[in-house]
């Protein structure tokens, strides 16, 4: 099964539709480092991070890590990290995947822009967890805890998330 973006603020997970909130920059054919933007295309799934200090470990047949403090993806252009999972501390621009709101309490890492990577072609495009609703991503799908620990349990390794125009 594969999960799909139709741009009209729903997911559909097989014929199942979830809410979600995707990028303030909308959803674009050509994504740019910092124009929050969620982009186009198709993506498999890669890996998955989790709070294992705030939830129990995900079913899922996706590698699965636990989130560290120490634990950050690497959004500096101009760094040979960009945008893959580095370990803190680290001199270049990253972002903390340890956060204290509940966002990252579980991120479904997609492969955008990382076979290969392509400098300023967006990092860190994740399915994480939602804030209220309505509220914009810096480019990932947001997903209420349930939805995504559904599509976890659900996912097999040959699952894709597609963005769709």
């Amino acid at each position: 099964m594969n999960l799909v973006l139709k741009k009209r603020g729903l997911l559909w997970w097989g014929e199942t539709p979830l809410p979600c909130c995707w990028g303030r920059g909308g959803i674009r054919e050509v994504k740019k480092e910092g124009d929050g933007a969620t982009p186009i295309g198709v993506f498999p799934f890669r890996r998955v991070f989790y709070r294992e200090d705030r939830l129990q470990c995900p079913k899922t047949c996706l590698p699965l890590s636990p989130i560290t403090p120490q634990d950050g993806w690497c959004d500096d252009v101009g760094d040979p990290a960009y945008n893959q999972h580095i370990q803190k501390p680290y001199k270049g621009r990253h972002e903390n995947l340890w956060r204290q709101d509940h966002l990252y309490d579980i991120v479904l890492v997609v492969g955008h822009n990382d076979d290969p990577v392509v400098k300023g072609e967006g990092s860190g495009i994740f399915v994480h967890l939602r804030r209220l609703e309505g509220i914009p991503t810096a480019g990932c799908v947001a997903l209420d805890k349930d939805d995504l620990l559904k599509i976890l349990k659900d996912a097999t390794l040959k699952s894709c998330f597609i963005v769709e125009k």
